[in-house]
C-alpha cells in the first residue's frame, strides 16, 4: 500500500462499491458509466471527506491531539464529517461556517449539514467572508491557541493550499489503489475518471495515485469554486506535494496532465445552473442516486457534457467518483419546486 507509512484512523466503510450505471449509460448512448460510491463511506452520511479524515485524524493522533477544528461553507460536507470524526474519536470539536453562498433562506442556513453539526453537539463559529481562505484558517488557528490555553491539544484541518501538508489527499491515493484492484478483479479497463474539484485534496490524491501506480488514465476535474486556471495550479501544487509524500518523483507530473474545466461552475460556488439541476434530476430519476448541487451535480453535468460533445466514446469505460453531499440537498428545496 502506497500510504502504509502514515498513521491512519479507522473511520470509513471500505472498500466502497464500484457499479455500472446501466440506465444512464443507455440514455446517453455513450461510454459505459461506472460510479465509485464514495457517498457510501459510512461516517455521518458518508462522502469523500471520510477517506481524507482518516489521514488528518491519523496525523492528529501522532501529535496526541484531543480536539479538532476546521472551517467551511454553511452546507460544508467536510465540516459535518469532521464533527462526526471527532465524536468517533471522543475529542472536542469546533467548526467555523463561512458565508460563501448569497442566501439567507431558512432551509440553507438550518437544514442538512448545519442541522447535523448541531445534532452532534459541535461548537459553531461563523465567518462572514466567503472568499478568504487564509483569513478563515487564521481565525481557526487563533481559536486553537485559545483552546491550548484552556488545556486542550488542538489540531486544525486548514482550508487553504498555501504551505499546508495535504494529509487528506492520501485517502484518495488509497482510493485509486482500491479502484485499481476492483477493476483488475472484474477485468474492467478504465479509460477516464471524472470528479468534482474544489479543495483539490481528492483531485490531487487521485492524480498522485494514478501516477504512482503508473496508470494511463486521464482524470477530469470539474471546478466547483474557482476558475480552471486557478484550480489547475492548485491541483498541480498539491499533487506534487503528495508525490513527495509517497517518495515518487514529482517530475512524473507532466504539463497538461491535470485537466480542469470550469464550464459548469457558473453562477458560482454552491449555486447550480439549470443544466446542473437537470443532471441532478436525471441521475435521481434514472438511477435512484442522489447528487448534491455543489460538487457531484456539477461533476455529473460535466460528464454528460463530455459525452454529448463526443469527448467520451461508446467503446470507453468512465468512472464517476461520487463524493457524497446528500445532506446538503435538504438546504435546496427549490430544486424540486414545481415538480
Amino acid at each position: 500500500m502506497l500510504t502504509a507509512k502514515y498513521t491512519k484512523a479507522q473511520l470509513a466503510h471500505l472498500p466502497t462499491p464500484l457499479e455500472l450505471m446501466p440506465n444512464l449509460t443507455k440514455k446517453f448512448k455513450g461510454p459505459n458509466i461506472y460510479i465509485k460510491r464514495d457517498d457510501a463511506t459510512g461516517l455521518a452520511f458518508g462522502g469523500n471527506k471520510v477517506r481524507q479524515l482518516e489521514y488528518y485524524v491519523g496525523r492528529a493522533m501522532d501529535l496526541n491531539a484531543d480536539a479538532l477544528l476546521t472551517t467551511g461553507a454553511v452546507q460544508s460536507n467536510h465540516v459535518r464529517q469532521t464533527v462526526a470524526a471527532a465524536r468517533k474519536m471522543g475529542w472536542h470539536v469546533e467548526v467555523q461556517l463561512e458565508h460563501r453562498v448569497d442566501t439567507h433562506s431558512k432551509e440553507y442556513q438550518e437544514s442538512g449539514n448545519p442541522y447535523l453539526n448541531r445534532l452532534m453537539g459541535a461548537k459553531i463559529h461563523t465567518y462572514d467572508v466567503g472568499e478568504d481562505e487564509q483569513g478563515a484558517d487564521k481565525a481557526m488557528y487563533d481559536r486553537a491557541a485559545q483552546l491550548k490555553d484552556e488545556g486542550y491539544n488542538p489540531f486544525v484541518i486548514p482550508l487553504s493550499a498555501t504551505d499546508q501538508t495535504p494529509w487528506g489527499s492520501l485517502g484518495y491515493v488509497e482510493c485509486v489503489e482500491e479502484l485499481y484492484l476492483q477493476s483488475q478483479a472484474t477485468g474492467l479497463k478504465i479509460d477516464a475518471i471524472v470528479l468534482g474539484s474544489g479543495s483539490a485534496n481528492t483531485h490531487a490524491g487521485v492524480m498522485a495515485g494514478v501516477i504512482a501506480l503508473g496508470l494511463d488514465i486521464p482524470v477530469y476535474g470539474f471546478c466547483v469554486r474557482r476558475d480552471q486556471d486557478a484550480q489547475t495550479e492548485r491541483v498541480e501544487v498539491k499533487t506534487r506535494k503528495v508525490l513527495k509524500m509517497l517518495d515518487v518523483d514529482e517530475n512524473k507530473l507532466k504539463p497538461g496532465m491535470v485537466k480542469c474545466s470550469d464550464w459548469v461552475l457558473a453562477p458560482g460556488y454552491g449555486v447550480p445552473s439549470a443544466k446542473v439541476v437537470e443532471a441532478i434530476h436525471t441521475t435521481a430519476f434514472e438511477e435512484g442516486i442522489l447528487l448534491d448541487p455543489t460538487y457531484t451535480g456539477k461533476a455529473m453535468c460535466g460528464l454528460i457534457g463530455m459525452i454529448e460533445n463526443g469527448e467520451l466514446t461508446e467503446s470507453q469505460n468512465v468512472v464517476f467518483i461520487h463524493t457524497g453531499g446528500t445532506p446538503s440537498l435538504f438546504g435546496y428545496p427549490e430544486l424540486v419546486e414545481g415538480k
